[in-house]
């Protein structure tokens, strides 16, 4: 039995703009999601991930309880280009099939309207070509900063760091259907992603 067609949206955005937010927006809308970074959270706990890993920069980055240490693969890896290819080169192939096959479930879900995959690095590992819409989604600076500081701890130089493992910003957002601006309330994102999806006629 053939999967129907339905459409697949892709969020990409700024660091710290709120991808997940607008990802929300569209959930609530009738949308399924495919969270990539929760994908590659468990890529990273399978054992021959964690060898590999371990094998090229030592048990550091392993925790005490047998998990993977990502705060330490992240200070290797948005330090020095070469290393962040080597972690993209190991886990990127299995997010790829994983991100695929959890697209095709959402496709073939009566319930789901349309598909979301949200994914930070989709325009860097060449994953857009399997959406048929490409959403940008933007804050101000300042706004950024200020949530990744207090969600994740981050000062600027980190978050200047993992912005330079990127392409940078102006680049994907060329690369868009659409852009919608997250840096006031909640029902204002939900507006503008409404509007998308009118326009769209879904």
């Amino acid at each position: 039995m053939t999967t129907p067609h339905k459409l697949v949206i892709g969020i990409v955005g700024a660091i710290g703009a709120g991808k997940s937010a607008a990802a929300a927006a569209f959930a609530r809308r009738g949308g399924a999601v495919v969270d990539a970074d929760r994908l590659g959270h468990a890529v990273l706990e399978r054992p021959d991930v964690k060898n590999e890993l371990v094998t090229r920069w030592g048990t550091e980055v392993i925790k005490p309880d047998g998990t993977a240490n990502r705060r330490a693969v992240a200070a290797i890896v948005f330090n020095s280009p070469a290393e962040r290819r080597v972690l993209e080169g190991v886990v990127f192939p299995h997010i790829r099939r994983m991100a695929v096959e959890a697209v095709e479930t959402a496709r073939a879900d009566p319930a789901a309207r349309f598909v979301v995959l949200d994914a930070a690095v989709m325009l860097e590992a060449g994953w857009n070509g399997a959406c048929d819409r490409i959403v940008y989604v933007d804050a101000a600076r300042p706004v950024r900063l200020a949530r990744l500081a207090e969600r994740n701890g981050w000062g600027e130089d980190e978050v200047t760091a993992r912005e330079a493992a990127q392409l940078p910003a102006a680049e994907k957002r060329a690369t868009a259907d659409a852009v919608v601006i997250n840096d006031g309330t909640r029902d204002g994102l939900q507006e503008q992603v409404d509007r998308l999806l009118t326009l769209w006629d879904l």
